[in-house]
């Protein structure tokens, strides 16, 4: 469930960096808004680049047009690509284009070098060359195409995460959110329906409000839970457990404290997700097995 599990992560990162770096509650609570709204930012970027490759596949073929020795190719450009009907929906997605126009720096320029390189190595591809020999159009096709191609070259991309991280640092720790926001946003795209809305971390209210408790509650009781988790480990002093250990585990223990009526088991498999991104390979592990056991303890169901 794309949301809850995100604001999660950002409790978790805003904790983490406030016993690293301690500053009023009221700042870290509008530095960690801050933060989901810069991941917004990202993932309108990433859309955005999306829509530049159909521009400048666009160029491209303009360009073709306009030489002097023409090819076959020049003259009859193919145009799978640019006619691909979910990039269509996400150039004339209108929130899309409303924020970009309020944000600038969000729109791609057609000459960056990595947004050419990346063009050139998906035309230079066997699945994009397949794509376009492929005769007919069809949406689920369309859909389908573009989700691979985004998962190649854009959320497994290596030299896209370091430029991301070179031009705003948190996106760099948050990629792996925004690239989940654009892989459901391409697979909420429905042929019949116009693409009028995109996806939010914080839908409504009740999303900040639980931002906001989670937060407070997990420091408020950040001591308690520390006892609470020292009596559940098991050959293990508590200075050995590592702070980002700790943090994740304070986090779950406040909620499941402070939220009655989200099942245990929900909240516990939220934190075990959360620790495979910022935890150790193992931690998973051991979050798994003090939760449960606090659970039982509580006899939380």
């Amino acid at each position: 469930m794309l949301g809850r599990r995100q604001i999660r992560e950002k409790v978790v990162q805003t904790v983490y960096s406030y016993y690293q770096n301690p500053v009023k509650f009221d700042v870290l609570e509008k530095n960690m808004f801050a933060g989901i709204e810069k991941i917004y930012h990202l993932y309108i970027y990433q859309l955005n680049f999306l829509v530049s490759l159909k521009e400048l596949a666009e160029n491209q073929i303009e360009i073709g047009k306009n030489k002097y020795i023409k090819t076959d190719a020049d003259i009859n450009p193919n145009q799978k690509f640019i006619n691909n009907q979910v990039l269509i929906k996400l150039e004339e997605n209108p929130e899309r284009l409303f924020f970009t126009g309020q944000h600038k720096q969000l729109k791609w320029d057609l000459h960056d070098d990595l947004l050419v390189k990346t063009f050139q190595r998906i035309t230079a591809g066997k699945r994009y060359q397949d794509f376009m020999k492929e005769e007919g159009y069809s949406f689920e096709e369309d859909q389908k195409f573009i989700g691979k191609l985004f998962l190649r070259y854009i959320a497994e991309n290596d030299d896209f995460h370091d430029y991301l991280g070179d031009k705003e640092l948190s996106w760099y720790d948050d990629i792996h959110i925004a690239n989940s926001m654009v892989q459901k946003t391409i697979g909420f795209l429905k042929e019949e329906e116009e693409s009028r809305t995109l996806i939010k971390m914080i839908k409504d209210e009740e999303d900040k409000t639980f931002a906001m408790k989670l937060l407070r509650n997990t420091l408020d009781s950040w001591e308690a839970n520390e006892k609470k988790l020292e009596e559940r480990l098991e050959n293990w002093d508590l200075e050995r457990v590592s702070l980002m250990d700790k943090v994740i585990l304070s986090t779950a223990m406040a909620e499941l404290d402070n939220f009655p009526f989200t099942p245990s088991r929900v909240i516990i498999n939220e934190y075990i997700e959360i620790a495979k991104v910022f935890a150790t390979d193992r931690s998973n592990i051991f979050i798994n097995g003090i939760l449960d056991k606090y659970c039982k303890d509580l006899n939380r169901i």
